[in-house]
């Protein structure tokens, strides 16, 4: 399986990680980064959501396809998810469709772990329009400025786990998205004290998008 990883964002490092997660969650796979051409270099609004989402579309306007079996939507907005699966010639899927499927698998009650203060409503919404609203429970925040925290991992991967302890506490969590491409890396260090799931979205959208690409072929 050959997949075209696409970045909403500007960031060509945070391409190549996310492009390198999803190596390392499926070694049999072939994966390519693609970095869109405007924008900005964090999603952090719905404002630069959007930006992304018109950068996606643009990208996969020019992409040519044929040498690829699917493609991944690399933010957890799933920014123009719709607009570019539609002139996609393979499958197509996002990081927040694919974590939040495996996060609600057999009903069970999941929160939204993320940085990303101002993109809550617009989590929201993708987890009602995917079908989640009964098992959706949330988004829990992690505390500390967005910037800051992206500049220190250490500091991002205690943040990571302390939202997820208050997810699992407070909100009744029986599974977690970690709701971010590259955030993932950071908590997984942490993953094995949890007594509930955690999903990397990464991972789950190789192991999504291998499916329906059986499925299609």
């Amino acid at each position: 399986m050959r997949v075209l990883l696409i970045n909403p964002n500007t960031n060509r490092a945070t391409t190549e990680t996310m492009a390198a997660i999803a190596r390392a969650a499926d070694p049999s796979a072939r994966v390519d980064g693609a970095t869109v051409a405007s924008g900005a270099p964090l999603l952090v609004d719905e404002a630069l959501l959007a930006q992304g989402a018109r950068a996606v579309v643009d990208l996969a306007h020019a992409t040519d396809f044929a040498a690829y079996d699917g493609a991944i939507v690399a933010a957890f907005g799933d920014p123009g998810l719709a607009s570019a699966r539609a002139i996609c010639p393979v499958p197509m899927v996002g990081i927040a469709e694919a974590g939040m499927g495996e996060a609600a698998a057999g009903g069970r009650r999941f929160v939204v772990v993320t940085t990303t203060t101002y993109l809550v409503g617009a989590i929201e919404r993708r987890a009602a329009a995917y079908g989640h609203a009964a098992t959706f429970a949330g988004v829990r925040l992690t505390e500390g400025d967005i910037h800051a925290l992206m500049a220190d991992p250490a500091a991002l991967e205690t943040a990571l786990a302390q939202a997820c302890e208050r997810a699992i506490a407070e909100d009744g969590a029986q599974a977690i998205v970690i709701g971010g491409g590259p955030l993932a890396t950071a908590a997984r260090a942490r993953v094995a004290r949890f007594a509930v799931p955690i999903v990397e979205p990464i991972p789950a959208a190789m192991r999504l998008l291998r499916e329906r690409t059986r499925l299609s072929g």
